[in-house]
């Protein structure tokens, strides 16, 4: 799992991949990243899975900010990123949610 960043010169954004390898989803069918960014909604970003069985996806955010995010596989099982900029309580569970700070 991995986040990378590129933030853009012309405006105060940056382009965020968010990348879950193939091992990760259990051999699923569908993931989506979601997150604050687009109001948790499953159907918002969904990811395309690469040859390698690789997911990625990526999303414009406004910089200056720290936005809560997760991976959903088959719209059931929720994963977190291990390699996220943070985790925070998530309000719904004793899980945690997976932070990027842009």
């Amino acid at each position: 799992m991995s986040l990378q960043k590129r933030y853009l010169k012309s405006r105060p954004e940056s382009k965020v991949t968010f990348t879950l390898p193939a091992e990760a989803a259990y051999e699923g069918a569908s993931v989506s990243v979601v997150g604050d960014f687009n109001g948790w909604n499953p159907e918002a970003t969904p990811m395309t899975r690469l040859k390698s069985g690789t997911w990625k996806a990526t999303v414009d955010l406004a910089v200056e900010r720290t936005y809560a995010f997760r991976y959903l596989i088959d719209g059931c099982v929720w994963e977190n990123d291990g390699e996220a900029d943070g985790y925070a309580p998530s309000g719904v569970s004793h899980e945690e949610n997976s932070l990027v700070r842009v």
